[in-house]
């Protein structure tokens, strides 16, 4: 079949498995230009298929020749409809890793349920003994709690106040105007309880139970915190107590004998970050400030960075005041904010695509997607159905 995008807001409803396949090799070819990573041997990946999470995954096992198992919720391929780009993804890698010779295998499934943690443990046991590093990146909407059948919806939301500001739509290029309603008690409580720290405890604590982390295992979650002009939907908002929660959580695992951080990254598209009001069009305009002064970074180079300079640093891992890894110092660095600063203040739809770099945020997107891929030709039929090697 001909795979072409479909866009409903800021989902993409198709995929496409030559694209998702080229990006995922030149993430891949991107690792092997670095110099080999030291560190961990033996690495769970839960939320592993797209974004920060599959970055962390192929630096660690391209880069420190890492055996990886995969945790994530995607799905094949079926009459008429593509597999989600997660499936795409992650097939692509594992047919990579195999070909180097990689252990890589996943477990496709609900990571919040007790079922899928305990076939995880059972897999380290049996093929690995012990797990060196566990890197925790859902993100995903909804949370079905396994003990009390109850599911939990976050939400995107101001809180104690109504939000104005400017936003833009991706797809139309037009800056306009976005107003949010605040969050209910319970809305903020249901968002903690999704993206918050517990599932990520949960995890911890049922591999020590079972004895599958090793005496110096180090885990990892990713978080973000942003400039001023985006903190009253998102670092004040219903996301940013959340991230308060997976904080205190990295403390608390620490405090429990763990080697826990949580990671807070730069800016990049994603389909969590495209839903923000805001946030679109402050990446856009970001991305052109900081790629026309050489500084720009993806998943990928974040990663490699995370493990060579953050997590397994010959001197120890280098943290802020409250014990967080910074790999956004390159956004926060005050001649960027000021700039996007003076950006924002400016922008609106008829200079938008000079002051911002609205076509690299649209590439983005569609490169989420497996569209937009270098070298593809997008008129070719394609097999829409593919393998996922270790789909457990």
């Amino acid at each position: 079949m001909v795979i072409a995008p479909r866009i409903r807001g800021f989902i993409c409803t198709t995929a496409h498995p030559v694209g998702c396949a080229r990006q995922v090799h030149e993430q891949i070819e991107y690792v092997r230009r670095q110099p080999v990573l030291s560190g961990p041997k033996r690495v769970l990946v839960i939320g592993s298929s797209t974004g920060y999470g599959l970055a962390t995954r192929i630096a660690a096992a391209f880069g420190a020749g890492a055996a990886t198992l995969g945790v994530c919720f995607e799905r094949p391929a079926e009459e008429g409809r593509t597999a989600t780009a997660g499936w795409y993804n992650t097939a692509a890698f594992e047919n990579e890793a195999g070909a180097s010779g990689l252990y890589a295998k996943t477990v496709v499934g609900d990571a919040f349920s007790d079922d899928i943690k305990a076939r995880v443990i059972e897999m380290i046991r049996a093929d690995w003994g012990q797990v060196d590093l566990v890197v925790y990146s859902l993100a995903s909407p909804r949370r079905l709690d396994p003990r009390t059948g109850q599911t939990w919806m976050s939400v995107i939301k101001p809180i104690g106040e109504r939000f104005t500001s400017k936003t833009v739509d991706v797809q139309q290029s037009v800056v306009k105007e976005v107003s949010v309603e605040p969050a209910t008690e319970e809305e903020v409580a249901n968002t903690v309880a999704v993206m918050g720290g517990e599932d990520w405890a949960l995890w911890m604590d049922a591999m020590r139970a079972a004895g599958v982390l090793s005496a110096d295992v180090t885990t990892v979650a990713f978080s973000y915190i942003g400039p001023a002009l985006t903190h009253s939907i998102y670092r004040d908002g219903t996301i940013g107590l959340a991230k308060n929660h997976l904080e205190q959580t990295a403390r608390d695992l620490t405090a429990r004998g763990m080697r826990a951080y949580v990671s807070v990254n730069k800016a990049v598209v994603t389909q969590s970050s495209s839903a923000i009001p805001v946030v679109p069009l402050y990446i856009s305009l970001v991305f052109r400030v900081m790629k026309d002064k050489g500084l720009h970074e993806g998943c990928i180079e974040q990663m490699v960075r995370l493990l060579a300079d953050r997590l397994y640093a010959p001197d120890g891992t280098p943290v802020d005041e409250r014990g967080l890894i910074r790999l956004d110092e390159h956004e926060m660095r005050p001649d960027v904010q000021a700039a996007v600063a003076g950006l924002w203040r400016q922008v609106d739809t008829d200079n938008l695509a000079d002051l911002a770099d609205i076509d690299g945020y649209r590439g983005d997107f569609l490169r989420l997607f497996g569209f937009a891929s270098q070298g593809v030709d997008y008129d070719q039929d394609v097999e829409a159905q593919v393998d996922l090697p270790s789909a457990l």
